[in-house]
């Protein structure tokens, strides 16, 4: 599965609280850093935690999202379990530590 689009901030509400595991991966397309991370998240979610819907925000086009959600910096990613914030990495993203921090709370629910 590929990243969604979020076009606005009722979508975004709604993705949230409905489904139980997301992934929103906050950039925008000046980010070289963030077009080479973004695939690798991708790949990391659907080959270890297929469960988890992947969401993408454009912090230039949607500021009102990235801004409810206090992104000052690109890349970032949050991850909603139940409707929760339960992870948020910023910057410097690591796969293993990102696969350690999503591998609990996956399972809690998932397992």
């Amino acid at each position: 599965m590929d990243y969604q689009n979020i076009k606005s901030l009722e979508d975004f509400n709604q993705i949230t609280e409905i489904q139980d595991a997301v992934l929103v991966y906050f950039s925008h397309e000046q980010c070289n850093v963030c077009k080479v991370l973004k695939p690798k998240i991708a790949e990391l979610v659907n080959n270890e935690f297929s469960n988890i819907g992947l969401y993408y925000s454009d912090t230039v086009l949607q500021p009102e999202i990235a801004g409810q959600n206090s992104i000052f910096t690109v890349p970032t990613l949050v991850v909603y379990f139940m409707g929760k914030e339960s992870i948020r990495k910023s910057r410097n993203i690591g796969l293993d530590e990102l696969r350690q921090a999503l591998q609990r709370p996956y399972d809690m629910i998932f397992g």
